[in-house]
């Protein structure tokens, strides 16, 4: 059976160690080398099997991998002794330091690469236009706004915003005529009256267009003043329709003129 797999892909060398450092979450600055080179090689053998195209990118850095961890491998020199001068070989020399600053410096790129990428795709969304010369659509005669007024018009004019400023300081007062509940009360007992007992009277015929919120609120307290007091009987005949009442009270309702309703 075949097992058929992909590989991701890297645009250099630098991208792939950087990819298997990250995988193997690892000291940058302490790269196990051998391990590394190990997994690059894996990559490059897969590379092979799936008869993909190496690059001589992707050779040389084998190469590089190799060479530094046969450096590690190999002892180090021995003492050179010269007359009154002792020479040692630098121990603070490290064959990886090269690559890992060209890691460090790939990946500062990379990380600035996909800035830009994002800043790319958020300017795509914005769409600009450059500006086009209006000229054609402008009149060839344009006439002065101010052509044909003489002296006389200005004063006119001055003299008109005089009195519109004068008539903005003046000020009235508007008072409201207030109606309580119980002169509503008083004047929806005397239209049911009027149709005597049984009568019926819809909530719309006491409303009219001159009537302000105040007033209309004013009056359906009333009703509910009369259910209470048990001289009218309200109902609807379907949902939502108009309220019907039905006087209940006698011709000379009593409880009416006893009522203490005080708003």
């Amino acid at each position: 059976m075949t097992v058929l797999y992909k590989l991701e892909t890297f645009e250099g060398p630098l991208d792939l160690l950087l990819h298997l450092i990250d995988k193997a979450e690892i000291d940058i600055q302490d790269i196990p080398v051998s391990e590394i080179t190990e997994q690059y090689m894996e990559y490059l053998h897969s590379m092979q099997e799936l008869e993909l195209d190496i690059t001589s990118e992707f050779l040389v850095m084998a190469a590089t991998l190799l060479s530094i961890k046969s450096k590690l491998l190999l002892p180090k020199p021995p003492v050179i002794e010269i007359e009154d001068f002792d020479y040692y070989e630098d121990d603070g020399y490290d064959p990886r330091a090269e690559l890992v600053e060209r890691l460090i410096e790939y990946r500062k790129i990379k990380s600035i690469a996909v800035q830009l990428m994002d800043m790319e795709s958020e300017r795509s969304l914005i769409f600009t236009k450059e500006p086009e010369d209006l000229g054609p659509f402008v009149p060839a005669n344009l006439d002065h706004t101010l052509k044909g007024l003489h002296t006389s018009d200005l004063i006119a004019a001055f003299r008109k915003a005089l009195s519109k400023a004068a008539k903005r300081t003046s000020y009235q007062r508007i008072t409201r005529d207030e109606i309580s509940v119980k002169d509503r009360i008083r004047d929806v007992s005397e239209a049911l009256m009027r149709k005597g007992i049984g009568g019926r009277l819809r909530f719309s015929a006491l409303l009219h267009e001159s009537m302000d919120r105040h007033e209309i609120v004013t009056t359906f307290l009333a009703i509910l003043e009369l259910m209470k007091m048990k001289a009218i009987f309200c109902y609807q005949e379907n949902l939502f329709e108009d309220i019907v009442m039905e006087w209940r009270g006698g011709e000379d309702f009593g409880g009416l003129q006893n009522a203490e309703i005080n708003y």
